[in-house]
């Protein structure tokens, strides 16, 4: 989408269009825009509202009800904070005693919105025009334009002195082919940029991808993973004055037996409950025998490097220094890893486990693996499976030979909400 793009979706025509869009999006494309065309919108504009409404459709697992508001493009919604982690992020720097915040490549707003809904002032400053237009739109569309602010601009040129606080997520991937960026340096603005901010502001905060390099956070940050519902979303530099722990992991899951109830008409969003989990990331856990019960840690502990502490939590040990699986004698509740009850341990043959799933009459596994170089989807063909009962596989590899553990979930225990 180009500006004129925008501009005409935001016209009352536009606005038709867009509804119009809402209503036959979802199926395939070109029933929809041939849907579009037959009421007379033009091909442009058909195109453009129907990306629209696709995005905003996919938007609805990040964003809630809002995302139908929202202007979005492919890229910034991908990179785009959700809705909980932006919330959250922004307690905290309220909490801290921020007041103003630049948010340096805003993007489409996700996380300049949720400070600003937590009464921070943000200055958003967006290198490419159209996205900087479309994020001053989502300030309007959800009542904060007062409270969020948008310039097109060059991110390392803002003068920083202006506000308490910087949130900077820099973009990983290259403008034009979407294609991930390994290189810091090569991030916009760049990784020494983005780290010497801690040097001049109070409450300085970088988004960073799960997978960065430990080596690469700066003395004295802190480094927070985050996951929600069991999936690993993001990674978090706290720097200055908010760099608590060494490292955090935060785990945040929906509670299933409340929602949050929204105004009439409108589904209710489920409450989420953030769980906490710090230390300083170099702790290395015992190592000991595989034991009846086995807790999968949550992708979050593992990047943190918290395994260790979170197998003092469980009296758990490691049945292998280099494979994050976690055994202990008795089930505990946890919101830091599943927790599976192991009913066979046996070194990995296919012949031998293909026959002992058939004597169980199992017709149905989960595979887990830590340490396996086998394919799951390939095991799970040639293990030919037939009957009624199920069970989880754990691939795997104790004391560094090659294992497979046999196992069932345990009820109450491990990832409560």
């Amino acid at each position: 989408m180009d500006l004129d793009q925008f501009a005409a979706l935001r016209t009352p025509e536009g606005s038709a269009v867009l509804a119009a869009a809402t209503e036959v999006a979802g199926g395939d494309p070109l029933v929809a825009a041939a849907a579009l065309r037959s009421r007379g919108v033009p091909p442009g504009l058909a195109a453009a509202a129907l990306t629209q409404a696709e995005l905003r459709r996919r938007a609805v697992g990040k964003f809630g009800p809002e995302a139908a508001g929202m202007f979005l493009t492919r890229p910034g919604l991908e990179q785009a904070t959700r809705r909980v982690v932006a919330d959250r992020r922004a307690a905290r720097l309220a909490a801290a005693g921020v007041r103003t915040l630049a948010d340096l490549g805003c993007g489409l707003g996700a996380d300049a919105l949720a400070a600003a809904r937590a009464g921070i002032r943000v200055y958003g400053v967006e290198a490419d025009p159209v996205t900087a237009a479309l994020a001053a739109a989502n300030a309007e569309a959800a009542g904060l334009a007062g409270m969020f602010t948008v310039e097109c601009g060059d991110a390392t040129a803002f003068d920083v002195t202006r506000v308490d606080a910087v949130f900077c997520d820099p973009a990983r991937r290259r403008a034009g082919t979407g294609r991930r960026i390994f290189d810091p340096n090569a991030y916009s603005p760049p990784w020494d940029f983005v780290t010497g901010l801690a040097g001049r502001v109070p409450y300085p905060v970088v988004k960073v991808a799960p997978g960065i390099d430990h080596a690469l956070i700066p003395a004295g940050a802190e480094a927070e993973w985050v996951s929600v519902d069991g999936d690993l979303v993001e990674a978090a530099l706290w720097c200055g004055a908010l760099a608590g722990v060494p490292r955090r992991a935060t785990v945040l899951r929906p509670e299933r037996s409340a929602a949050r109830q929204g105004p009439p008409g409108e589904p209710g969003e489920p409450a989420t409950r953030s769980h906490q989990l710090t230390g300083t990331g170099d702790v290395e856990a015992k190592v000991g025998p595989v034991r009846r019960y086995l807790y999968d840690p949550d992708p979050a502990v593992v990047r943190a490097h918290l395994v260790a502490e979170l197998a003092d939590t469980l009296d758990a040990t490691l049945a292998d220094p280099s494979i994050a699986y976690l055994y202990a004698d008795t089930p505990q509740p946890t919101p830091f890893g599943r927790c599976l009850e192991i009913v066979d341990v046996l070194p990995f043959s296919l012949k031998r486990l293909r026959a002992l799933l058939r004597e169980r009459r199992v017709g149905r596994v989960e595979i887990l693996k830590r340490g396996s170089a086998l394919v799951p989807e390939q095991l799970r063909r040639d293990l030919r499976l037939a009957g009624e009962h199920p069970a989880s596989l754990v691939l795997t590899r104790v004391a560094g030979a090659p294992t497979v553990l046999i196992g069932r979930p345990v009820a109450g225990a491990g990832t409560p909400g």
